[in-house]
């Protein structure tokens, strides 16, 4: 039987020519091999997606949050498709009202809420330009993003108001209206007059345009929608332009891959809407759901709580970035291990029976529904009880982690890859296709895909095993950045969006992210380090929850800053009578050379050069994150951040094992 190939090849690969890099084959769907699917008659724009839905479904539940009775979250509250769209007209209308209209710049400033898609959808049906406002992108992000696009107006959730108010004055050359998701205190009446704003309070800002109706005007396939800020691990924010056509051309893509797919979305799908708005992965599931009819309800903004709002919605689509999934695997892995002999004897007997029979061709839902019942079921009702699908997206999900969550969550695992400038999917991995463990997956059936060599790093487009730098082409491509024309000439080449990223093809048509492009630097001896690619393979090192790996040319070997995973550690140390709490731990130098160990085991294993193996490494009891600008909002590794943040621990890293190496001669 010939293996599974979910792609199919429609132009022949180049050589180099001209000082090009030499290109591979490009690459479609297997899903578009009759062509693209067109997006549905009638919807040009992210206005369509909505107002269509109103149409057909004017009764469902559109967005939800939790009613709070005498302190206590309760149930769902929902607002009905209809009563949405009579406060989005009412918002426009206000808006004009203003004098907000045709490409304005909206701002929007707060965690997702039901007031931010209905503020979304006022911009989409007057034509004006949604400019997500969010501060994880570090200090000042807010006040450049708001005076780099000029935006006029912003709403804001109201627990932001003063982080708004800290980017005035400057700010205010372009931003002269605010609007609360809540309340306004006098105190902020007063502050907005002092800086020459006018601000309002919600319900107070929806009269504003009463007795007005003002005619929405026409919307085009190639207008503007969004300005979607991205943080880039260095430099500027990036303003990326994304179309309607962009949106409504992802949305046909994801009906023909989840009906092909036997999993189409319907009006009964339930999301749980957390990852932030201000980001394409979360926007864009949105988009979908609102086109099938379904139901989006908020979480309350505390990540400690997501599991109980997840059990109060039951959603049927869970979408998480790694760092989510990794805190379930995480806790499930605690729980098992206090649980006793027994159950963890249990426990392991079930996963290898099911594991075995998914790993022989078995749906998830076939290989053993006797060990779901009594062992498995705890983990869906975690999430609720009806989740069918969850989707891993922004940063690469752990292998362990990943065929840990598919045989127990009984549900769909699927990981997806996509940029903003691609509006977001562009790979997803397929249900029930155990092969893809561990990749992406094939293309989405909307765009074509080819890798080009990186002659540099040794990769190569044309070999056996083709690798090189993933490019997209296709209608989801983004319209290039905002004033930022030249930078978007660095990527957007002859039609194709060159990612940076670096891939391999497998064999059934699945992508493998295996490197970043630029990642690369020099060690003294003269060899090459391409640094992320080695970051991938120790981050399979179940002991470490995240490592960064750092070298430079005036040294001949590399070291490595690593997140320990608490419970292993911890589990060590009592097999080891190291006695100590986590962070006195990481101190340790037995510990330090536990992970070590480790690290170099992994490193053994996966046939890694000499210079490529870590000689040190320091253990952070904290995880590298965005408070401490050592991560972008997307969990990739700010590299210049995290050397000035470690730079007394590298240099003391070198300094030991320069000496050691030195008594040695």
């Amino acid at each position: 039987m010939s293996p599974k190939k979910f792609i199919f090849e429609v132009e022949k690969g180049k050589e180099g020519s001209d000082g090009r890099p030499s290109v591979g084959p490009v690459y479609r769907s297997i899903f578009a091999k009759d062509g693209f699917p067109e997006p549905i008659e009638g919807m040009d724009s992210c206005w369509d997606v909505f107002r269509m839905a109103v149409e057909k479904y004017p009764n469902n539940p559109m967005l939800g949050r939790r009613e709070i009775v005498e302190g206590k979250p309760g149930k769902y509250v929902w607002q009905t498709y209809q009563q949405v769209y009579d406060i989005v007209i009412k918002l426009g209308n206000s808006l004009r009202s203003c004098g907000v209209k045709g490409e304005a710049k909206c701002g929007i400033y707060g965690a997702n809420s039901p007031e931010w898609i209905i503020s979304m959808e006022a911009c989409n049906a007057h034509g004006l330009y949604c400019v997500p406002l969010y501060d994880t992108l570090g200090a000042g992000a807010v006040e450049f993003i708001i005076c780099h696009s000029e935006v006029s107006i912003v709403f804001v959730e109201e627990t932001k108001i003063s982080e708004l108010f800290k980017t005035c004055p400057k700010s205010t050359e372009y931003m002269k209206t605010v609007v609360s998701f809540g309340g306004v205190t006098l105190e902020q009446k007063d502050q907005a007059e002092n800086f020459g704003l006018v601000i309002y309070a919600w319900d107070e800002f929806l009269k504003l345009g009463e007795g007005n109706q003002y005619d929405l005007p026409i919307k085009k396939k190639s207008d503007i929608c969004t300005i979607m800020y991205t943080s880039g691990t260095t430099g500027d924010p990036k303003g990326v332009m994304i179309s309607n056509e962009s949106i409504v051309t992802l949305i046909a893509g994801v009906i023909r891959l989840l009906k092909s797919a036997n999993e189409a979305l319907s009006v009964k799908d339930v999301y749980l809407s957390y990852l932030p708005l201000a980001h394409i992965f979360d926007r864009v599931i949105e988009e979908c759901f609102i086109q099938h009819g379904a139901a989006i309800g908020f979480w309350r903004g505390d990540v400690k709580l997501l599991l109980e709002d997840l059990g109060e919605l039951k959603p049927t689509i869970f979408c998480a970035v790694p760092r989510v999934l990794d805190r379930v695997y995480s806790g499930l892995q605690k729980k098992l291990s206090d649980g006793g002999y027994l159950k963890k004897l249990l426990f392991d007997t079930a996963f290898s029976y099911k594991f075995g029979h998914m790993r022989k061709g078995q749906s998830h839902v076939e290989a053993s529904p006797i060990c779901d019942k009594i062992v498995f079921s705890k983990v869906k009702q975690a999430l609720g009880g009806n989740v069918r699908i969850i989707l891993s997206g922004a940063a690469p999900l752990p292998s362990h982690v990943e065929s840990f969550l598919r045989v127990v969550a009984c549900s769909h695992v699927l990981q997806g890859y996509g940029l903003t400038e691609s509006c977001a999917g562009t790979f997803v991995s397929l249900p029930d296709e155990l092969d893809m463990l561990g990749t992406v997956g094939p293309p989405v059936p909307n765009v074509d895909i080819r890798l080009e060599s990186v002659p540099e790093m040794e990769y190569d487009a044309l070999a056996s095993t083709p690798r090189g730098e993933i490019c997209i082409r296709g209608k989801t491509l983004f319209s290039g950045y905002y004033k930022r024309e030249d930078l978007t000439k660095e990527v957007l080449i002859d039609g194709w969006l060159h990612t940076g990223d670096v891939g391999e093809w497998q064999p059934n048509g699945s992508m493998k992210i295996i490197d970043r492009k630029k990642n690369i630097f020099k060690l003294s001896q003269g060899e090459y380090v391409a640094v992320e690619s080695l970051e991938n393979i120790y981050g399979e090192v179940q002991a470490v929850d995240s490592v960064w790996v750092y070298g430079n040319s005036f040294e001949s070997f590399l070291i490595a800053v690593a997140n320990p995973n608490q419970h292993i550690l911890e589990r060590w140390a009592a097999e080891n009578g190291v006695s100590g709490d986590y962070s006195a731990l990481c101190q340790n130098a037995k510990a330090k050379e536990f992970i070590l160990g480790e690290l170099v085991k992994m490193a053994k294993e996966k046939k890694m050069k000499g210079f490529e193996i870590v000689k040190a490494v320091h253990l952070d009891p904290v995880a590298f994150d965005m408070e401490r600008d050592l991560l972008t909002p997307t969990y990739k590794k700010k590299r210049p951040q995290l050397l000035k943040y470690y730079q007394n621990v590298i240099d003391e890293m070198y300094k030991t094992v320069n000496e050691k190496f030195a008594s040695r001669q």
